[in-house]
């Protein structure tokens, strides 16, 4: 394995943060030059340096062997969060060294969940680059999914096998080149358009521009204390609840369906199945907040069940009421909507449709191959035979994915966190979802935890970005074959 290969690679993802962080420096000059320039501008030159030199000593190699690319993507993803932390530090206030990565940690994955009490005290640079960072990470998981593992040949690793379902080959039957452009143009291409759509709902630019961002992302990163709460407004309500729907698909399937080809959200299974799932766990919310009396007409009570749902379920994490004083029915229709999230080859975490809807068929075949043993049985999703080592690795990711969060529900209530807070910070940390319930529920945030607990749900952040396998794999490295 070739070290100097694995950092000039990453040396190219730092100099992408350093383009950020100096845009960001920009913004605040242009704001007065307010008290993040400084932070931003020397954050930027630091990110730079750590990035040119092994560009400078190392020569461009043509290809990577396995080990290397998971590396590149791994050490990518780790050292972005390292980076990530310098302008919260320089810049000080409430970041803390936990809190800073905390905060890093959880803008890269794309989980928006915040230790900030008072995120309107900070300047418009540093919020634009905390919108930066969530974003970029959105990008770079669909990159790292739809670009990095297809050129890696016919790699046996989980990570592959699983973050690469049919469906999401199927709709990338292209040159890696033409997938980077498919990606952006689709990811830019819907920012651009939820900002307009926003601004033209009386959002300044500004804050269209970084919503857009996050909900793109499915961040949920916000800019105000009370979430989208703040501004109060059906007609933003209905176009975020379109732009985490949206971000929640395939990549793939967006542009497919946008180029007129055959393979489109139209004829897609798994569409259909989350679809449904949106529809009708909105619904249940609904019926149960109009009954217990929370809302005075069930219009409204649709309205704020159908962003909260849509909202865990795609793992963007915005807010519009506190879902802490919800019907415990409303409770567990969230949590499950925390656990199985969006589609496979989106910027969402969590199991996904895809593996739910393999399981759930799994299951489905097993009754029946009880009733008839002779019987040959195929699994199917959106008309494509899976294989039996597809279904065993869902399955084999489903039981780690819960396991990890009884890992991390008893490790926060060893530090005196409550169950309630334990186990829903756990959920939202490793589906990146964001707000929990107790004590991190959506109106309020992570930093009444104590340190420890709050570094193992980053960790739990970065295994669930990371499709847990491949941040595993990392550390055992010395192991592979």
């Amino acid at each position: 394995m070739r070290v100097n290969v694995i950092l000039r690679y990453v040396g190219m993802v730092m100099l992408l943060l350093s383009t950020f962080m100096f845009v960001s420096a920009g913004i605040s000059f242009m704001n007065h030059m307010d008290s993040a320039f400084y932070p931003l501008l020397l954050s930027s030159l630091l990110t730079a340096l750590l990035g040119g030199f092994p560009l400078i000593f190392v020569e461009k190699q043509e290809r990577i062997t396995n080990k290397e690319g998971f590396c590149i993507v791994v050490g990518s993803w780790l050292l972005a969060c390292v980076v990530g932390m310098f302008p919260y530090l320089i810049w000080g206030g409430e970041f803390s060294l936990i809190n800073a990565w905390f905060e890093s940690v959880s803008g890269f994955t794309t989980t928006g969940s915040s230790i900030l009490q008072d995120v309107e005290a900070l300047p418009k640079g540093l919020m634009f680059w905390r919108m930066s960072s969530t974003w970029v990470g959105g990008m770079g998981v669909v990159m790292f999914a739809l670009v990095i593992l297809p050129v890696l040949g016919s790699s046996k690793m989980m990570l592959s096998s699983v973050e690469m379902s049919p469906l999401a080959k199927d709709n990338y039957r292209y040159r890696a080149q033409m997938i980077v452009r498919i990606l952006l143009v689709v990811y830019v291409g819907l920012t651009a358009l939820f900002t307009l759509l926003l601004r033209l709902a009386d959002m300044s630019w500004f804050d269209a521009l970084c919503h857009s961002m996050s909900a793109c992302a499915t961040s949920g990163f916000g800019m105000k204390n009370a979430s989208v709460a703040f501004y109060d407004s059906a007609a933003i309500d209905v176009i975020l609840i379109f732009a985490m729907a949206i971000a929640g698909l395939h990549f793939g399937m967006i542009y497919a369906t946008v180029s007129g080809k055959s393979n489109n959200v139209f004829r897609s299974e798994v569409v259909r199945f989350y679809a449904a799932m949106l529809l009708g766990g909105s619904l249940l919310i609904a019926i149960s907040l109009y009954w217990a009396d929370v809302y005075s007409s069930f219009l409204a009570a649709f309205r704020h069940a159908t962003f909260q749902f849509v909202s865990v379920t795609t793992t963007t994490g915005f807010a519009t009421a506190d879902s802490n004083v919800w019907p415990g029915f409303a409770i567990i229709i969230l949590i499950l909507g925390s656990l199985v999230c969006a589609c496979a080859g989106s910027t969402a975490g969590g199991i996904k449709v895809n593996r739910l809807l393999m399981a759930l068929k799994l299951f489905y075949a097993r009754m029946k191959q009880q009733q008839h043993p002779s019987a040959v049985i195929r699994i199917r999703i959106d008309g494509i035979i899976q294989e039996s080592d597809t279904l065993h690795t869902v399955t084999l990711f489903i039981v780690t994915y819960l396991i990890l969060i009884l890992i991390g529900t008893i490790l926060l209530t060893l530090c005196g966190v409550d169950l309630m807070s334990s186990f829903s910070g756990c959920v939202a940390s490793i589906g990146n979802v964001g707000p929990g319930f107790g004590e991190v529920g959506s109106m309020d945030n992570y930093s009444a935890l104590p340190s420890v607990a709050k570094f193992v749900l980053t960790v739990l952040m970065l295994l669930g970005r990371l499709e847990i396998f491949g941040l595993l794999q990392f550390f055992l490295i010395k192991w592979w074959k």
